[in-house]
């Protein structure tokens, strides 16, 4: 019986994947993004237990990851804030996209990649 109890609950844990953000989720994210509203998006990721670091490969706006899209829209204080929250790894690979919309944020980037 219970070599049955543990193969359940191995199988359920090898078959466990994190949940995909839903799309209010992903909207919220976006629109205080957009907007450069720093205070807003670290309350509403606080308030619902995200973290930008795991979020980031799932989230998209406008078919764009939020660090370049950040730049694309101007958002400074919201992208600097992004990168603060990135492992130095993701941050090189959007670098030369990053240069390509903001100079800001690229120096941000830069100076965090030190």
């Amino acid at each position: 019986m219970w070599k049955a109890l543990l193969f359940i609950f191995i199988s359920s844990t090898l078959s466990y994947s994190q949940p995909v953000l839903s799309a209010n989720i992903s909207l919220s994210i976006c629109e205080y993004v957009a907007v450069n509203d720093k205070k807003r998006l670290r309350s509403f990721l606080k308030s619902n237990k995200l973290k930008i670091r795991k979020i980031f490969k799932d989230l998209k706006c406008n078919g764009k990851n939020i660090l370049i899209f950040s730049a694309e829209r101007k958002a400074i204080e919201t992208g600097e804030m992004i990168i603060g929250k990135l492992s130095k790894k993701i941050i090189t690979k959007n670098l030369k996209e990053l240069g390509s919309y903001s100079e800001e944020l690229t120096a941000a980037a830069k100076k965090r990649l030190q």
